[in-house]
Formats: structure tokens, sequence, C-alpha cells
């Protein structure tokens, strides 16, 4: 059933890659004529990535992984969608850069990936399509050099709570759940008005749990941070702030996580 799971967000993944490529969120030329797509929060954890190795886990179609590829690093990334895939393969090419791209399930990485990193990095809006962590936080072990970096930023926890089809977010979901949680949605993050049906299976992991499954897989957490600003504008009524992100008006829990571990 899992396998099912995986396909169909799959297909949403590979329509949805239309639509983000030529999307003022992830704005292409911009990126083609030098812009980073990082945000503050992972260029202040990884900052120096010069002759590091680093695989990318979810990469969607490459944006980043090039971006950490203009700032010196030999990446890797990986994504379940083979249309993401096609695309940042293009993207390395018309750059001239030499970041390399696999198109597997993540959960499958190590059957794909065979060498190790100095860093493995993955951001925003990945775990949720993993049904169990522990063998995500096995293959990142697999996968890091001893003394290697696992770095993610991620959106907290209780974001996921809220059901947001509503015209005013309701909170509905568990903070841990087991069970999938379905949604149809018209239009996408990147552009509420496209032709697209979004369809997709997801699941919620508490803190608790990511950070369990990192720690029995053998790594040492070097920091677990929440901050109340998102850099992006994803969600409702969001304020914009001073420094450039994105904040609720009252503050009631925070937006963003990020983790820091080492494989000892």
């Amino acid at each position: 059933m899992k396998t099912d799971y995986f396909n169909t967000n799959k297909s949403t993944w590979n329509e949805k890659v239309k639509i983000h490529a030529t999307s003022d969120f992830y704005d292409m030329d911009a990126f083609k004529k030098g812009e980073t797509s990082l945000k503050h929060y992972e260029l202040k954890a990884l900052p120096n990535v010069r002759g590091k190795s680093l695989l990318h886990l979810q990469c969607h179609f490459g944006q980043d992984t090039l971006s950490w590829s203009r700032l010196g690093a030999k990446c890797v990334g990986v994504d379940i969608s083979d249309e993401g895939i096609k695309l940042a393969q293009t993207l390395n090419n018309d750059l001239s850069l030499n970041a390399k791209f696999v198109c597997c399930n993540v959960l499958d990485t190590s059957s794909h990936v065979k060498e190790t990193f100095d860093i493995v990095f993955t951001s925003y809006g990945v775990i949720g399509w993993l049904p169990d962590l522990k063998p995500w936080g096995k293959m990142i072990a697999e996968r890091l050099n001893k003394g290697g970096v696992f770095y993610i930023a991620e959106f907290h926890p209780i974001v996921w709570m809220f059901d947001y089809l509503e015209k005013k977010p309701v909170m509905r979901y568990a903070y841990n759940r087991d069970e999938v949680i379905y949604e149809e949605e018209q239009g996408t993050y990147a552009d509420e008005t496209a032709d697209v049906l979004s369809k997709t299976y997801s699941w919620n992991h508490g803190l608790g749990e990511v950070i369990n499954a990192l720690t029995e897989a053998g790594l040492h957490i070097d920091y677990l941070n929440e901050y109340d600003e998102s850099p992006y504008n994803v969600l409702p009524d969001l304020i914009e702030t001073k420094s450039g992100n994105f904040e609720l008006k009252e503050k009631l829990y925070p937006l963003i996580f990020e983790i820091k571990a080492t494989k000892l």
C-alpha cells in the first residue's frame, strides 16, 4: 500500500516540476544568473562547504544542490521525481557545474548511491513524505563519513497539525500521527492558481521521532533550534519581518526547526 502512496506522490511532484520551474517562487531567471536558492539558516549552519562532498536528499529539481555546487561542494542530489531529476541534470549542464543526480525514493538511497559524504543535507517540506523515520535515519548514517555532518532545516511539526485547505486553518491532525493523511488541493504552494490537482499522502512526525531516528542510527545531535521566522511565505496570514523572513502575528508556535548532527 505504501508503494501506492509513493507512486501517487511521485506523479504529483512530476506535475509540480513543470509549474515550479516557471514560477516566481523559484525565480529561475535569477537563479541562472547566479542567485542562490539557499536560505540563511542553512548557509549559517554550513558556512564552508568548498571541497567537501555533499548528498542532498529530496532535492526537487536541484536548485539547492546546484547552489551548494556553486559554493564549491561536490554534490549528489536525490529525488523521487524523474521529471525533477531530468530538469536538475539540464540545469547542471547549462550552468557548467559538476553535480550528479539520482532518481529514487529517498529511503532507497543506499541502494542507488554507494559513496559516503562529508555532509548530508535536506530542507523544507521533506520528512512529511516519509511514513517512518527510522529507515531514513539509518540511511543517513550509512551515507555519512565518520565525522560527517547531517543538517536539516524543516517546517515545525506544529505547522502540519493544521488543515490549510479550509479558508481559516483548522487544527485537525495529531502532532505525532502514524496514520496517513490524504489531501487533494488545486494548485501548488508555488502557484495557487496553477491548473493542477495535487493528490498527496503524507505523515506527521514530532521532534522526538526525528531526534530518535537520528540518535538510534548512531548520530550525535549537536543542536536543535526552533524559530518563529520562516524564509518562505507559504502559510496563511504571515507577516514579513525586517530580516525578510515571515512570521505569525501572535508568534504562538515556531514555524521552523533545524538540527545538526555528527556521525561519531
